[in-house]
């Protein structure tokens, strides 16, 4: 007897390619702008991988967002690379990198090289970010020459907020602008953050350089965009810079549910039948 016969099965699309750094640089001038958004731990880390973000920024910033301490200073190496080791393992897709943290690359290029390398090496990162252009030059190109990668960022900079004189201070001096990113650039970074600067600086040096710019407060014509993930879902009601626009309002939502549950449990509607084991 002749078995039917039965029609092939269409192949399965296949999962889009890890982002490496050297995707990340080609993506230079693209239509497409690269997407970068923080992450400091699994859940979400895994939500923002699956969503198909290009990068995902272990940033300092889970001093502020995740600490509540006022500014970033006082994250720790060790700190960083706890949160990083939970967002690079929830990560199949996106490129991570990890920020060192104040006072964790300053002293010494060889003190960056070895922080950097053992981020690396503990989380599965791949690549670290440090803040500083001109001033930082000679330590970005010990790392790169390591074949450490590693990203720059200027403008204004939050482990140098007391030098700067607030955390929202927009950063004006074309000149220096342009000699910070030009030597970040010089020295090997792969891509570069501005933050707070003009929209016109901005475009810039986003035409003068030939490594990625991600800006941050900086206007829509840099290569791509980077938010405090915990500020685009709107779980940190009370932040509300002119830059950032809200993708969600969770802080509503969470406590909403939460006052919810409070009333359920102490009315006795929660747990019910159907949410219990016989």
């Amino acid at each position: 007897m002749t078995e039917p016969m039965t029609a092939p099965s269409s192949p399965k699309p296949s999962s889009p390619a890890p982002m490496s750094v050297p995707k990340f640089m080609a993506a230079k001038g693209r239509d497409k702008k690269l997407t970068v958004l923080t992450a400091y731990d699994y859940p979400f880390a895994r939500l923002f991988d699956q969503a198909g973000v290009d990068a995902l920024l272990v940033g300092d910033s889970l001093g502020m967002v995740v600490q509540g301490k006022s500014t970033t200073m006082p994250v720790t190496l060790d700190q960083m690379i706890y949160h990083g080791e939970m967002v690079a393992r929830a990560a199949t897709r996106s490129l991570v990198i990890v920020d060192l943290p104040f006072m964790s690359y300053q002293v010494s290029p060889k003190q960056a090289i070895k922080n950097a390398g053992r981020v690396l090496k503990e989380t599965g990162a791949g690549a670290i970010k440090v803040e500083g252009g001109v001033h930082l030059a000679g330590t970005i190109r010990a790392l790169s020459e390591a074949e450490l990668p590693v990203m720059a960022h200027i403008g204004m900079r939050p482990q140098s907020v007391r030098k700067m004189g607030g955390m929202s201070k927009v950063q004006r001096d074309e000149a220096s602008l342009l000699a910070d990113a030009h030597a970040a650039e010089d020295a090997g970074a792969f891509g570069i953050v501005l933050e707070l600067i003009p929209r016109g600086i901005a475009a810039k040096i986003t035409k003068e350089l030939s490594i990625p710019t991600i800006g941050i407060g900086a206007g829509p014509d840099c290569d791509g965009q980077v938010l405090v993930s915990y500020d685009m879902l709107g779980l940190t009601a009370d932040f509300k810079p002119r830059f950032l626009k809200h993708y969600a309002e969770l802080h509503s939502t969470v406590a909403d549910a939460t006052a919810r549950y409070i009333e359920e449990v102490r009315d006795g509607q929660y747990p019910d039948a159907a949410h219990s084991h016989e």
